[in-house]
């Protein structure tokens, strides 16, 4: 059974998430906390397996009693966030700060709104967890220096933990990077904002990818959330396709459907990177980059949050080189540079 402990300042939200997760024989709700003063004290008492955590409450916020757990004793929590633009904001500095994973709250009280936390309870529960301090200031910190991008297209997919590891990786590129697109899987409300604050980490252009943006150096596009997909298309000058598509491997916008359109339109001057994250979402698309004559890179599964999307690919055969979080970053600066190995 996973053990599993609400902390929800809203007894209607408390009620609603309990009936979702109750639905599911496999999750035990072992008590509720209206603040993070109970929620310490329920946690003490009753040391639960998965936490989920709303992020406004009395007495101390989500986001600062996250900071302190994760510090002191660090276990699996989802966040459960409004649909606002401060909600967005503050749920991206809770995956830094070491969330697993984000369930928006819905707009209204509907039979199914907490469907999906089930199986995002579940992923967490089998979460590599770490300890982790406050998110470091934003600041750039790869300069172009000795690199000169080639002829190479980027994409990268990622899932569960992927914030964390977007970040870290995005450290390492260039002003002048290799054009990069990401698909990471996240509700619509935050991908925005995620955008923002890739921005603010990485030395090249990070914002959310529009239909017609064309790829060129410098330029990193995020798949929106919601009913759309993000492809690449062009001959002589590529470019995103964003388009509204029905879910691909589970997912929309789907790293799956990415990675085939760049084995596709780039064939052999993709580089196709998968990160942490649950499922199987990229393995076939990420085999397909491998198969025209691309390369590929996965997260090796010791620095995965959950090694599920990396695991399949890798088993799939279309992973060339599994490494360490921190490696990915400078391995694609150097078969990205146009003087680096081919």
């Amino acid at each position: 059974m996973i053990r599993t402990l609400i902390v929800d300042d809203s007894a209607t939200m408390r009620s609603l998430i309990r009936a979702a997760l109750s639905a599911d024989p496999e999750i035990q709700v072992v008590g509720e906390a209206a603040d993070p003063l109970q929620a310490r004290e329920a946690i003490k008492a009753l040391n639960p397996d998965v936490i989920t955590l709303d992020v406004e409450m009395p007495n101390m916020n989500g986001i600062d009693f996250l900071e302190r757990l994760m510090r002191l004793r660090p276990m699996p929590v989802v966040m459960v966030s409004t649909l606002t633009t401060r909600g967005a904001e503050a749920t991206l500095a809770a995956l830094e700060l070491g969330a697993v994973d984000c369930v928006a709250k819905p707009a209204a009280n509907t039979p199914h709104a907490f469907d999906v936390l089930v199986d995002k309870v579940r992923t967490a529960a089998n979460a590599r967890v770490r300890p982790r301090g406050a998110p470091a200031a934003a600041t750039p910190c790869a300069s172009q220096g000795e690199f000169a991008p080639g002829d190479r297209v980027v994409a990268i997919g990622s899932s569960t933990g992927g914030v964390e590891a977007l970040l870290t990786l995005i450290e390492h590129l260039p002003a002048n990077c290799a054009p990069t697109v990401i698909t990471q899987h996240m509700p619509a409300t935050f991908t925005k904002s995620f955008a923002e604050r890739l921005n603010r980490t990485c030395a090249a252009e990070v914002r959310e990818a529009r239909d017609g943006d064309p790829l060129a150096p410098g330029k990193v596009f995020l798949a929106p959330g919601g009913d759309s997909h993000l492809e690449i298309d062009g001959v002589n000058h590529l470019r995103c396709r964003v388009a509204p598509g029905p879910p691909v491997s589970g997912h929309c916008p789907s790293v799956d459907r990415l990675f085939e359109s760049v084995a596709r339109v780039a064939k052999g001057r993709g580089l196709g990177v998968i990160l942490t994250g649950m499922g199987r979402d990229g393995a076939k698309g990420l085999l397909a980059i491998r198969d025209a004559g691309g390369r590929t890179l996965g997260q090796n599964e010791g620095t995965c949050v959950v090694y599920g999307m990396p695991k399949a690919a890798f088993e799939l055969g279309a992973v060339e080189r599994q490494l360490p979080l921190e490696k990915i970053g400078p391995a694609i600066r150097q078969l990205t540079n146009r003087e680096g190995p081919r």
